[in-house]
């Protein structure tokens, strides 16, 4: 098939909600324009067939479309909401909410971001009077998928601002907590994870007592409201801090002989309840807090692995190395959780999707995924970068370019067995 080519691919205000897209058919994205905003889908990769050894089996894999029908129905409640002019919600959301749309705004935020919090609000504000039934099919699939634990997600492109939507939620639930200290659906104490040291340093800006915090420099907030959440605790960390740590500093050896014949040595570690007080030290006597998850892709619960997802070694290494980190971080909530209580987990993403070896299909869609602004969708509300792949090759050999079959070409004359010190011509 020709190649599809798009010149202009921004259809949409970024501000505003998506009111066309382009259409997909079994090849892929087309130049041809649909009226109405695209549903919520998500592509499953189809099992290649199994093949015996000595055959060779064709690269990348052929995809299925399939509608996720509870973000999709989600999506149209907070639609019939917001024409409400958001009926329900407490006088601190009324006034954040009309804070964020005004449109006089000097630094106007995405639909995309006010739409996130959109469906928090409504969850947990409105939804359980009105449409009891999400959180009945929330509390059934976390009760699955995450035992102990009460998850919601939200699904949003890279580059679409999920850093900011993090201090919307903080706002959010700050706000109305310290207004109203017996409203048991907020919270002012907030435990936010990463995956890494990176993450972490970047996330410092949801500090409302720092320089650069993000509640001034995008406006998220009035300069009282701000005053305000001075009073909030915010903790950022990393899974890695949920890693019990020794207790003993000995040798491995004298360990196990302290150990004795059980070799328990889990009795030179520190129990779950010193390591949340060592996380939390920072929180006070709080309870009951909020958990922020940033790349959330990353903290999930694996299951048996089936046979038709066996895996190559180096997938392997792989999928044992993220289920050891998954298991990490789950275990550090779980702890987290029944020393000190956790009022609810947000989880953001760009990719909310189970790994390869994860023990469950690859690709699958975390079903506590609540709303979704997809990758395709950000570009044409021109709010991400368009990615660009080769379309053409100047080399030909036939009637294709030469990348196409790169791997034939050069497979007989590459180098094999001891190429590290094998003498390169030229030198």
């Amino acid at each position: 098939m020709p190649p599809v080519v798009i010149d202009n691919p921004i259809l949409n205000s970024p501000f505003r909600e998506p009111t066309s897209h382009f259409q997909f058919d079994q090849d892929g994205i087309t130049n041809q324009i649909a009226v109405g905003r695209r549903r919520s889908t998500y592509f499953m990769p189809i099992a290649r067939p199994k093949v015996h050894r000595g055959q060779l089996a064709l690269p990348g894999g052929e995809e299925e479309v399939r509608d996720n029908d509870f973000i999709n129905r989600v999506r149209e409640h907070v639609s019939a909401w917001r024409t409400t002019n958001y009926r329900g919600v407490t006088p601190v959301t009324r006034d954040l909410l009309d804070y964020w749309n005004d449109p006089t705004r000097e630094k106007p935020l995405f639909f995309c971001q006010i739409e996130a919090l959109e469906t928090a609000i409504f969850l947990a504000e409105i939804a359980g009077r009105t449409q009891p039934w999400i959180e009945s099919h929330l509390r059934e699939e976390n009760l699955a998928k995450n035992p102990g634990l009460y998850r919601i997600a939200f699904k949003m492109a890279t580059g679409s601002g999920k850093t900011v939507v993090m201090a919307m939620l903080i706002a959010w639930q700050a706000l109305n907590k310290l207004a109203n200290a017996q409203d048991k659906r907020f919270s002012d104490t907030f435990l936010l994870v990463t995956p890494g040291i990176t993450i972490k340093d970047r996330l410092q800006v949801l500090r409302p007592n720092l320089p650069g915090n993000y509640y001034a420099e995008r406006d998220l907030v009035t300069p009282d409201q701000l005053q305000a959440l001075q009073a909030a605790r915010i903790e950022i960390t990393n899974f890695h801090a949920f890693l019990r740590h020794d207790t003993l500093q000995a040798a491995s050896l004298t360990k196990k002989v302290l150990a004795g014949p059980d070799g328990d040595l889990d009795a030179f570690k520190e129990t779950p309840e010193q390591m949340v007080r060592r996380v939390c030290r920072t929180l006070g006597t709080k309870r009951n807090i909020v958990v922020i998850n940033d790349e959330a892709h990353h903290c999930y619960q694996s299951a048996p692995q089936t046979e038709e997802e066996a895996l190559l070694a180096e997938e392997r290494a792989d999928a044992k190395a993220n289920e050891e980190a998954a298991r990490i971080w789950l275990n550090g909530l779980r702890a987290v959780a029944g020393k000190i209580g956790i009022r609810a987990i947000y989880d953001l993403s760009a990719t909310p999707f189970c790994l390869r070896g994860s023990g469950f299909r690859e690709g699958t869609l975390f079903p506590w995924v609540v709303s979704d602004f997809a990758l395709i969708d950000a570009i044409e509300s021109g709010i991400v970068k368009i990615p660009r792949v080769p379309v053409s090759d100047d080399s030909m050999a036939g009637d294709l370019p030469t990348y196409r079959d790169l791997w034939v070409r050069i497979r007989e004359w590459a180098p094999r067995k001891g190429r590290a010190a094998e003498k390169i011509e030229g030198e």
